[in-house]
């Protein structure tokens, strides 16, 4: 028997209309009153919803760090995947879920290198036109470059403080289509920086009881939610002009106001994942528990960079009650996830039939699926690329690798994360003596109480191998150009100063150890040395001064050993500065820090420091930028082997490296990613 999901008015959305009628236009930009066409009872149509999420300013299959072709990411791809969807789809919706504006050089280059004029588009959004977009929303890293770009460049007037009074700013060339966003208000008014939903009038093609094709128009409500951890992750940027409010908190003032407002279907398109732990309303990933706010009918997803539905999903969040990782529902309610970088869509296919008057969902016929641009794995073939996304950002996108390729500096070795895992720091030390160098120097000129503390940091491999084996920093030796810097430094943050003890970087060690399963010597079946938790978040000391070794034989939280600062252990009460960047001090809890802990947030992006460094070396040396190794494994024979993946067929780079301990199981783990699987031997 089909079930159906019927959506009455009760009392109180009733009292909603009456006393909200004078301000749902402000707040929903729909097109009118609800319709009062009657719809022919038993009617039937097919609305489906299609998503990109994460693009992260991916417009064209290009790897602006290694100067080259990258088939498998771009939404000139996911274009013609969009084209096919339409075809397949004849009534449908294209959303976007954010984290669309930052994430390559392309970006970095149009926000800070060249910024845009206000009546430039961005490349980003120039060829999201070309597509032609129904709506979207905002992630995390569309705050990346401050509020004043965010304004310029999305069209949209900010009523904040630090901005000029909003009849004094110019309208300025934003995305032809709406973006929402209901979770994020300006402290100087409470009014959220966009409006919070759009309700689209779309006119699709439908079937009355006995087969006859009729004409109607189905009201969708898209209704957006960033993750609130933006106060954190972009405090200097947010701090005392905006307030966040939590996902589920925001949906249920907002969705019965949709609601009233006559939509027929509520489509929130909330940043993040599903956390299926206690709700909270600074919850990272809330959506597992969106679904259970009454009126939502679908949820696209993203921030997470992963797929859903999965059925071959093993975690812990894929197998909780409600969650149906084959059908793509949580609790019932459909919820896509596709992916990131252009590299799929999500695919949300609603069967719509006539009950009561009022178009309602048959969720027995609804489908939720994603569309890949990988063809296949194994011949690693992509769909084609659809040439006008190329054509509508040549100019942009030939000026930023212009820029990318403006040299700064010399190295007679390489650097790459291949290894970082195992301890190769040829890719993290110089970021390392740039940050500390960098603050130091500060310190020094303008902070004489905290003169006679030492001055480190800590850096993570940005590229570990998430995404295949090509997901690594390979810069070679021989000339740096900005793309090498990109390639060593990924994101546009900034650098922080955190004062701690010698127990907190004991704390903060602990929790980057996590980045490693406990191992078993006794087993002796292969163990993966290598955990879920994050590379980005592996930081690492790699400075002569300091010496501690991993023990992962042991659980989490006890894995640090002979921790030491210049050949003695390391006091408990002993105080440090640590140079790091924006997001690791301000929300940094699980690392054991802070805000008490940050004595200097600076302006300067970490990779524009680096630059710097690198062009006042001029020419960097393995023995002096690349060999400084702080951290070793704790010595231990297994009985069977410890392995690891990375970039297929680089052991000589482990080699060159110094690791003799490391060897090939296979230069081909199967994935189809160009991964290979190497063993450690710890007991060396």
């Amino acid at each position: 028997m089909a079930k159906f999901r019927f959506f009455s008015q009760s009392a109180l959305a009733a009292a909603l209309v009456t006393a909200l009628t004078a301000s749902l236009s402000a707040c929903g930009g729909s097109d009118g009153a609800p319709a009062t066409v009657t719809l022919p009872e038993s009617a039937t149509a097919q609305l489906t919803v299609l998503e990109t999420s994460d693009l992260h300013a991916n417009v064209v299959s290009y790897d602006y760090f290694k100067l080259a072709e990258d088939k498998s990411v771009g939404l000139e791809r996911t274009a013609t995947l969009i084209k096919q969807a339409r075809t397949d789809f004849p009534n449908n919706l294209l959303i976007d879920n954010g984290d669309t504006i930052q994430g390559t050089a392309l970006a970095d280059y149009q926000a800070t290198v060249n910024p845009l004029a206000c009546s430039q588009k961005l490349a980003a959004y120039k060829a999201m036109d070309a597509i032609g977009f129904d709506a979207g929303t905002l992630g995390n890293h569309e705050f990346n470059y401050g509020l004043p770009f965010l304004s310029q460049v999305t069209g949209t007037k900010f009523n904040v403080e630090g901005m000029a009074a909003v009849a004094s700013q110019p309208t300025c060339t934003g995305p032809a289509f709406p973006l929402v966003l209901a979770n994020v208000s300006s402290k100087k008014d409470g009014a959220t920086l966009y409006k919070p939903y759009t309700i689209i009038s779309k006119k699709v093609s439908a079937k009355d009881k006995d087969g006859k094709t009729i004409e109607s128009t189905v009201k969708v409500a898209i209704i957006g939610f960033a993750p609130p951890p933006i106060l954190l992750w972009d405090k200097r940027w947010l701090d005392g002009k905006v307030d966040v409010q939590g996902v589920v908190e925001s949906a249920t003032k907002y969705v019965p106001m949709a609601r009233a407002e006559g939509a027929d279907i509520v489509i929130a398109a909330s940043h993040g994942g599903w956390d299926t732990s206690t709700y909270s309303a600074t919850m990272e990933n809330a959506n597992y528990h969106l679904a259970k706010v009454a009126g939502i009918d679908g949820i696209l997803m993203g921030h997470s960079h992963s797929e859903f539905p999965n059925a071959a999903c093993t975690t812990t969040a894929c197998d909780t009650i409600g969650v149906d990782k084959v059908k793509g529902t949580f609790h019932g309610v459909p919820a896509v996830m596709p992916s990131y970088w252009g590299k799929a869509i999500g695919v949300i296919d609603y069967k719509l039939v006539v009950k009561n008057g009022k178009w309602t969902i048959d969720t027995s016929k609804t489908v939720v699926s994603i569309r890949k641009a990988l063809l296949d794995a194994t011949s690693k073939t992509y769909v084609a690329v659809d040439p006008t996304i190329a054509a509508a950002i040549k100019t942009e996108h030939e000026a930023a690798i212009t820029y990318v390729k403006t040299p700064i500096g010399q190295s007679d070795f390489a650097l790459s994360s291949y290894f970082a895992d195992i301890g190769d720091v040829t890719a993290i030390q110089v970021v390392n003596a740039a940050q500390a160098d960098y603050v130091a120097r500060y310190v020094a000129a303008n902070m004489p109480q905290y003169k006679d503390l030492p001055v480190l940091s800590v850096s993570a491999p940005f590229k570990s191998g998430f995404a295949g084996g090509t997901d690594f920093t390979d810069v070679k030796q021989g000339p740096i150009a900005i793309n090498n810097a990109a390639d060593l430094y990924l994101y546009p943050n900034t650098v922080y100063a955190v004062k701690v003890t010698g127990a907190g970087i004991k704390t903060w060690l602990e929790k980057a150890a996590e980045r490693f399963n406990q191992i078993n010597p006794t087993l002796t079946t292969a163990q993966g040395l290598i955990s879920t938790f994050p590379g980005y978040n592996f930081d690492m000391f790699t400075s002569v001064d300091m010496s501690y070794e991993i023990d992962v034989t042991q659980p989490k939280g006890s894995r640090i050993k002979n921790l030491s600062y210049k050949a003695a252990p390391i006091s408990t009460t002993a105080e440090f500065i640590i140079a790091t960047n924006n997001y690791r001090a301000t929300s940094g809890t699980q690392f054991g820090l802070t805000a008490g802990n940050t004595i200097y947030a600076s302006p300067d992006a970490n990779r524009d420091v680096l630059i710097d460094y690198i062009k006042a070396r001029k020419n960097l040396t393995l023995v002096a930028d690349g060999s400084a190794r702080s951290w070793r494994f704790t010595k231990v024979t297994t009985a069977g082997q410890v392995t690891f993946t990375s970039g297929s067929d680089k052991l000589a780079v482990a080699q060159t490296a110094g690791f003799a301990n490391i060897s090939v199981v296979s230069n081909d783990d199967g994935s189809g990613k160009g991964q290979g699987v190497y063993a450690i031997d710890l007991s060396k």
